[in-house]
């Protein structure tokens, strides 16, 4: 990947970032990865994505939100708006025609809010494992109860030793972009894809996203035995195949 740069937010704040511009912009919009919760650019599918992108010659844009991987912040501080404005703020910067947003998990719920907020500017949409409104259906009653009081709640983490934490303000800006039980006013293509062996975030929520989604362009890929990382050499080369055939619908 190219080397790792940095955007200086209004307030001062840096954010990271990896960006390769299309050698020929006919050949497709910008791609931009949006990782997951406690994720960032290193990842295996935003390496993937944007190695891909750069060996076509098409745009790749992946960052590392506030308060993650490479960015200034405290995650802590981080919400849901912050980071669709951050996401906002790059695109803005560096891909002033049309993109196709990727988004991995939480990702995959922040692209819903960064493509509603750019309206036109985005072609298409790529959700793995995505998980909108999970701070709604992901917690018991007593954890939102505790999380409402301002307290934060800590849960086991699969994937290092530290546990997850969860900070009430981050849960109470989700709940404010809760966007599942109502049509979510987008019609451009969109392809989900969801491990039905995900412990994370139950499959069905990719069937209740595709039936919220105003396009009627939606596909759903299943993968049997997925997990919610889909970062099998399997799952990286299905992503791969679903990002290129997006392409190839969209320009078309």
């Amino acid at each position: 990947m190219t080397r790792v740069c940095h955007h200086t937010q209004p307030s001062g704040q840096r954010i990271a970032y990896r960006y390769t511009a299309g050698t020929t912009p006919a050949l497709g919009p910008t791609l931009v990865f949006l990782p997951g919760y406690m994720s960032d650019m290193t990842g295996s599918k935003a390496t993937a994505i944007f190695d891909w992108a750069r060996a076509r010659g098409l745009g790749c844009l992946c960052l590392d939100y506030s308060g993650c991987g490479a960015s200034d912040g405290a995650f802590a501080d981080g919400t849901l708006s912050g980071w669709r404005d951050e996401v906002l703020a790059l695109i803005a910067a560096h891909c002033p025609g049309p993109v196709v947003l990727v988004g991995s998990s939480m990702g995959g719920w922040l692209m819903l809010l960064v493509a509603l907020a750019l309206n036109q500017q985005v072609a298409g949409l790529i959700g793995i494992a995505a998980a909108p409104d999970f701070t709604e259906w992901g917690y018991t009653p007593a954890q939102k109860a505790d999380l409402a009081a301002g307290h934060t709640i800590y849960e086991p983490n699969p994937y290092g030793d530290e546990p997850t934490p969860t900070h009430p303000g981050f849960w109470a800006d989700g709940q404010a972009h809760r966007l599942l039980s109502a049509e979510i006013a987008l019609g451009v293509p969109v392809r989900l894809i969801h491990g039905q062996a995900d412990n994370d975030v139950p499959w069905d929520v990719a069937l209740m996203l595709a039936d919220a989604l105003r396009s009627g362009d939606v596909q759903v890929t299943l993968v049997k035995d997925g997990d919610h990382r889909l970062s099998r050499p399997a799952d990286i080369a299905l992503i791969l195949r679903e990002v290129a055939a997006l392409m190839a619908h969209i320009e078309r």
